[in-house]
């Protein structure tokens, strides 16, 4: 099931308002439950927000882990099949490493950074995305061909999920809470996920 995003009032597009992202937590999904479902995919339960934006609809089957227990979601404007892809990471940013962070340029070419309320706005040859500084953790909103105007839309849009997000954002916990599994992480070292394929290929 695909959840379509309504249309905002333009008037939400006034760069003061900007700066009030990632704080619509008053209808925000019951704790527990948002938690325990977290858990079971490995994401921390803090990390889980989700955006509208208008012509983009949640890909329901993009919803996952995110590095270690981050978060990532992606969007889909079926008018143009541009993608806005939101994820939540553990880091800080400030005018220094913005340039340089990753996702960087192949070529080594710092992005450009320009401040926008409490955000960063960052282009550069792959794309641009809006990145929202949190206490402990990023909130990032890219996409490779997506027009400025709607990355800040999202951006701006950006909160924690209500209960009918939830149902729809993750899936129910397993039974006994049992978190998944994931194949990808070695039982020994630093824990980065293991890309090794067998003599198969």
């Amino acid at each position: 099931m695909i959840r379509t995003v309504r249309a905002l009032p333009a008037l939400l597009l006034t760069p003061v308002l900007l700066a009030a992202c990632g704080t619509q937590d008053a209808d925000a999904a019951d704790p527990a439950e948002l938690t325990s479902r977290a858990r079971a995919l490995g994401v921390a339960p803090e990390l889980v927000h989700t955006t509208e934006a208008p012509g983009y609809t949640l890909a329901q089957q993009s919803v996952g882990v995110y590095g270690g227990d981050g978060f990532s979601a992606t969007y889909v404007s079926r008018r143009d099949g541009t993608h806005l892809t939101l994820t939540v990471d553990r880091g800080t940013m400030t005018a220094g490493t913005c340039p340089t962070q990753p996702p960087a340029d192949s070529s080594g070419t710092p992005a450009t950074c320009t401040r926008d309320g409490d955000a960063w706005y960052r282009g550069g040859a792959g794309g641009a995305e809006y990145v929202l500084p949190r206490k402990g953790f990023l909130i990032r909103i890219g996409g490779e061909g997506v027009p400025r105007d709607v990355l800040r839309e999202a951006a701006h849009q950006v909160h924690r999920p209500t209960p009918d997000e939830l149902d729809t954002l993750l899936p129910p916990a397993p039974a006994g809470g049992t978190p998944v599994e994931r194949g990808d992480l070695p039982p020994a070292g630093d824990g980065a996920p293991d890309n090794d394929v067998d003599a198969g290929g």
